[in-house]
């Protein structure tokens, strides 16, 4: 069986990716491999504690913060959402998926935090990105790859999505990404602080969380690394510098992917939920909200419809729960996400472990690459 060096160099000796970090922790024991370079050109080597903007694997983090706020009882599951986004009060809903805009009929009912958890809420992604009612979530919105500094101030964000109907009633549906984006300003609001401060305060503090936030300050800028795409001819493009769009604080901190971290920090949240809340002698969960995020809420309609995200497995809250096992590396509770800058972090409970890959090449679409499927495996012991 390869180690999992050897398993992330043949992505860098292919040229898919600079260099990645992956840490593989089951119990106590702990590997953490660091292999490549932070970029292309090769100006450093890529480090244990090197930083990757992380993407869609913010929205675990996002999840606990909203649980946090449910024990501290300022907001409740089933709950509308209205109080606190009063934006949303009257949302419309487009008659049919394929409608226009304009062709809208009243939302059945309120918005609820829950609807927001489980990505219900009736606004995000389907698996047909040219309804009508997807591209002013690229446009106005500005969901797409993350550009932090492209995104508007929360008020203005809301204002805008305001005015975008609803691609389903809620409930019905599943949709990717815009519930995290949505329940990060509720829980600025509720909270009464920003974003960034409550997760700092509640999550990344009381962790150890040390290099994870929406910016990279300047003393750290030299363990982040460069972000690229590929290109049409295979070549790999840079779509961000260090110093460039995380190395301010963004108008709007993204609860959907605006996160910059290192696989030792999230190792230290999903060590966390493995211990059901718990971090040494202090307890940020209660056992009963890690089990309601890592329990799967969807209907098998639902499942079905959000399989080129999924693949056909659950969601829990923030995050996919594996309901069966269709791939090697399918582990009935296996909970976490990845991140479309190439980036996949997953808790395992019934072997206790923690499955981290961070690299640093957009994905090509939700369809996750080589580099994550190839380590899956490793962990899976194929």
């Amino acid at each position: 069986m390869s180690t999992l060096r050897e398993v992330l160099e043949t992505h860098v000796r292919d040229g898919s990716v600079p260099g990645a970090v992956g840490l593989v922790a089951r119990g106590d024991r702990v590997d953490v491999q660091a292999v490549g370079s932070v970029d292309a050109d090769g100006s450093a080597p890529m480090a244990p504690d090197s930083i990757f903007r992380i993407a869609s694997v913010t929205k675990p983090i996002t999840a606990a913060a909203a649980m946090m706020l449910v024990e501290d009882g300022r907001i409740a599951l089933d709950d509308p959402v209205t109080p606190w986004l009063p934006e949303l009060r009257a949302p419309m809903v487009v008659r049919t998926p394929g409608s226009p805009l304009d062709d809208v009929v009243p939302a059945a009912r309120p918005l609820t935090v829950l609807d927001l958890l489980t990505f219900r809420a009736g606004y995000g992604f389907p698996s047909d990105f040219s309804l009508p009612a997807v591209a002013p979530l690229f446009s106005e919105l500005k969901q797409a790859p993350p550009r932090p500094r492209a995104v508007p101030a929360p008020a203005d964000w809301m204002a805008k999505l305001s005015r975008i109907p609803l691609l389903h009633q809620p409930g019905e549906a599943w949709l990717y990404n815009t519930c995290s984006d949505i329940l990060g300003v509720l829980i600025a609001r509720a909270s009464g602080k920003p974003l960034p401060e409550f997760l700092a305060e509640r999550l990344f503090e009381p962790l150890g969380m040390d290099d994870t936030g929406f910016e990279v300050p300047a003393h750290k800028l030299h363990r982040f690394t460069s972000y690229y795409r590929t290109g049409e001819a295979g070549e790999l493009e840079l779509a961000d510098a260090p110093d460039g769009q995380w190395s301010s604080m963004p108008d709007f901190p993204s609860a959907a992917g605006g996160l910059v971290s290192t696989a030792r920090d999230w190792y230290a949240f999903g060590r966390m939920l493995l211990a059901g809340g718990t971090a040494g002698d202090r307890a940020l969960l209660t056992r009963a909200s890690v089990r309601q995020m890592t329990t799967d809420h969807l209907t098998a309609a639902q499942r079905k419809a959000s399989g080129l995200f999924t693949e056909g497995q659950g969601w829990g809250f923030g995050g996919s729960v594996d309901v069966e096992k269709t791939d090697p590396w399918n582990v009935p509770g296996r909970y976490g996400w990845v991140g479309g800058t190439g980036t996949t972090a997953h808790i395992i409970p019934a072997t206790g472990t923690v499955a981290i890959m961070l690299s640093q090449v957009e994905m090509a679409g939700p369809k996750p690459p080589g580099t994550m499927r190839d380590f899956w495996r490793y962990v899976a012991g194929e």
